[in-house]
């Protein structure tokens, strides 16, 4: 796989020189809680990273690399339109299977963060998003499948953070029936500095129904570096806590805005 490392470049120079803007950059990576913040009417926002998870198998230890990317403009003062992809992937094994590369399937969406606090206070956004069956044959899923989640962050005291995310998703399996599964997260964050974060996470992308094994759980830990108000740099990694989530993933972030 040939990771677009003069891209990445390019961004980061033009976010070093950019304009500074209202508030810092926030964004919705490298933890599964999204940010409840939208980007802002006019300005455009890329969250971009290098992915690799490992898991066990039959003899073998697959590998996936994969480039996940969000692309972020806002419309309006509270409102964002969303693409999101896992980009270029690239999966082997450790055994007698071929490589296999191909590019992800894209997801469209809409964010509005909600203008009156929640409760407690709570900065809150609601995430409509669409799951397209666009990637290559390997990669790509079954049907349109759509998907509502709900966001709520609270500022706590000692510089600490609290997230939530409910969420729900309408899947399609092989078979061509539809099922319902869940999404749900819980993030708490610490600010060392102004510019250096980090967060602890429990999540799960994929709370399959009866019938559907697709349930998935991890716990998430990573450290964030706001280099600019308009750069971002990240780190994560992703321990599975079932069968059916990848044993390990790490990824290196980066993230822009104009």
């Amino acid at each position: 796989m040939k990771t677009p490392l003069a891209a990445v470049f390019a961004l980061a120079v033009a976010s070093l020189g950019g304009p500074a803007l209202a508030e810092p950059l926030s964004t919705d990576r490298p933890d599964v809680v999204e940010s409840s913040q939208t980007v802002g009417a006019g300005t455009f926002q890329i969250e971009t990273s290098v992915a690799m998870e490992r898991r066990d198998g039959f003899g073998h230890r697959p590998q996936q690399i994969a480039t996940p990317t969000l692309l972020r403009l806002g419309f309006a003062d509270n409102w964002e339109a969303r693409l999101e992809t896992d980009g270029s992937l690239h999966e082997r094994s450790d055994g007698q299977s071929p490589h296999v590369d191909g590019v992800g399937d894209l997801s469209l969406g809409l964010k509005y963060h909600l203008p009156a606090p929640g409760p407690a206070e709570a900065s809150m956004a609601l995430l409509l998003h669409v799951d397209i069956p666009t990637g290559s044959q390997a990669f790509r899923g079954h049907g349109d499948r759509p998907s509502l989640r709900g966001v709520a962050e609270w500022e706590l005291p000692q510089d600490c953070s609290l997230g939530l995310m409910p969420g729900i998703a309408l899947n399609e399996d092989e078979a061509g029936h539809d099922y319902l599964s869940g999404i749900a997260g819980l993030t708490l964050g610490h600010a060392w500095t102004p510019a250096l974060r980090s967060f602890v996470e429990l999540a799960s992308e994929e709370l399959g129904s009866a019938g559907h094994g697709n349930t998935q759980f991890s716990f998430d830990t990573g450290l964030v570096w706001l280099v600019t108000d308009n750069l971002q740099l990240d780190t994560a990694a992703y321990a599975g806590l079932n069968h059916s989530t990848p044993d390990i993933t790490v990824a290196i972030g980066l993230s822009a805005r104009w």
